[in-house]
């Protein structure tokens, strides 16, 4: 073992003790459930912000995008990256206060399906559980591909066997999340926000400068990108820049439409709900919206120009891994595995946001909204850390492919989340005609949607699944609450009063 390596490994170690001991540090904080799944409300705006984003953006960040870039997909990538920046804006602007207010006035919820519960009274408690069978659903795929980044990474970096790698991130992810709760998975989000936040634009910047400037650096790429659709790096690498150059109007709808996304992930939508105040939101509004540019550019740099940067060429099935090269490359041993262990934080800070959401709305809803109505406060917090386990579980074993993407798996949970909660939370705050029968029938639709349209291929199943999926939640949320016709008057007067109340 080199010197080089013992000082990555250090650096891994100090970070790595960092997450666990932050768990160590709020586990006295959690008192109760709502302490444990939203951190008592009073969360400030620049750790909401820097959570949120750092939660939302996950492996995926350090390692699809600058992937999918790295592949000859700009295109796609550019697109993608635009329709994240748009959803990240208009989430923070329609969504956030409106949300944290809706929340409050119904039933001082503390989770998405005990909300949607309470704004619609729905006393069979089958939206609860059709919500909560599709939480743990598509959030067991989406930890499945943190579980993968952080294996890739240790990989990578340390030549370590996948499995053990992948053993190693589950673990930590586990500790810090079931000892610490909301307040312990904020605060590590905002440190791991931050230094993903750094690392894109040192190594941006870099790169960029290293090539001869702006104008150097696109000349050279698309050099690199002629000589890869000519076939001189094999027929994979052609394949890819070919298809990046047939980029069709579809294609570009598809990357787009990912900002819809948004308006119903649960481990964003939290963070408005735990915020201390409405008048925080702006602030963390703009500090979001910021956060977001930069660290898609940042990204999209480093995929790009990973390809002119790097001395080797990466293979196909390994462009995922250009943002760790290119760090290794870059700096000094212990400064590179400070920067690398961004990656393990956007990995890491999906991950414990996401095991915490899915855990809550099975404690919260299932076994105290259902299985065990008298649960006590401890109870229900033992049902969570369990339910953690369970979820990780499974997604440990849906990580085990060593040949998994973590764009393709953030990709499919990301439109199982957006088509099923997006349309229903956007008619829940903004509509008092929505009944529980149509967010029941939107909700089923817009989940099986997904699924079935993931899996066909050809012609208009190109599209994007997230698009047809939310456009028929919507539609169908729509129609049988307007054959349903809302009759109750104290959902109504709940809601005219929620609408009035001041920020």
């Amino acid at each position: 073992m080199n010197s080089s390596l013992i000082a990555i490994i250090i650096a891994f170690v100090i970070y790595l003790s960092m997450m666990i001991f932050i768990g160590l540090r709020y586990a006295k904080n959690n008192s109760n459930s709502s302490d444990f799944f939203l951190g008592g409300r009073k969360i400030g705006p620049w750790m909401t912000a820097l959570s949120a984003e750092a939660s939302d953006m996950s492996g995926w960040l350090l390692m699809g995008l600058p992937g999918l870039a790295y592949l000859g997909g700009m295109k796609e990538a550019f697109w993608t990256a635009l329709g994240l920046v748009i959803g990240t804006y208009l989430n923070w602007l329609i969504v956030a206060k409106p949300l944290r207010k809706c929340t409050i006035a119904f039933g001082d919820s503390i989770t998405i399906p005990e909300f949607l519960t309470n704004r619609f009274k729905d006393k069979s408690h089958v939206l609860s559980f059709v919500s909560v069978v599709f939480i743990v659903l598509f959030f067991t795929i989406y930890t499945a591909s943190g579980f993968v980044a952080c294996a890739k990474l240790f990989n990578s970096v340390f030549n370590m066997n996948y499995h053990l790698g992948l053993v190693i991130g589950m673990v930590v992810i586990l500790i810090y999340t079931i000892l610490g709760g909301y307040l312990a998975v904020c605060t590590t989000d905002f440190i791991q926000g931050t230094l993903m936040f750094i690392a894109l634009i040192i190594a941006g910047i870099t790169m960029v400068v290293v090539s001869g400037g702006p104008s150097e650096a696109m000349a050279q790429v698309t050099l690199f990108g002629e000589k890869a659709m000519s076939g001189a790096f094999g027929a994979e690498m052609q394949s890819k820049f070919l298809a990046n150059q047939n980029y069709s109007t579809v294609s570009i709808i598809s990357a787009l439409v990912w900002g819809l996304g948004y308006f119903g992930m649960p481990h964003i939508l939290v963070r408005f709900m735990g915020i201390r105040s409405n008048k925080d939101v702006a602030l963390s509004r703009r500090i979001a919206t910021i956060w977001v540019i930069i660290a898609l550019a940042g990204a999209l740099i480093v995929g790009s120009l990973g390809t002119i940067y790097l001395p080797k060429l990466l293979a196909p099935t390994a462009a995922e891994t250009v943002f760790s090269a290119t760090i290794q490359k870059m700096f000094p041993a212990f400064i590179a595995g400070i920067f690398l262990c961004a990656i393990l934080a956007a990995a890491m800070s999906t991950a414990d946001s996401q095991l915490l959401v899915a855990s809550s709305a099975f404690s919260q809803d299932i076994y105290k909204g259902i299985i065990k109505k008298d649960a006590s406060e401890k109870s229900v917090l033992n049902a969570s850390r369990i339910s953690v386990f369970a979820i990780s579980a499974v997604a440990f074993v849906l990580a085990l492919d060593e040949n998994s993407s973590v764009f393709n798996l953030v990709s499919y949970a990301w439109a199982g989340f957006g088509a099923t909660f997006g349309p229903l939370i956007l008619l829940a705050l903004f509509w008092k005609g929505t009944t529980a029968k149509g967010a029941i029938a939107g909700l089923i639709t817009g989940g099986i949607t997904v699924i079935v349209w993931h899996n066909l291929k050809g012609g208009i199943f190109e599209v994007y699944e997230i698009l047809p999926a939310f456009i028929l939640c919507l539609l169908v949320t729509v129609v049988v609450s307007l054959f349903d016709k809302n009759k109750d008057p104290q959902m109504i007067a709940e809601f005219e009063a929620y609408r009035k109340l001041k920020d």
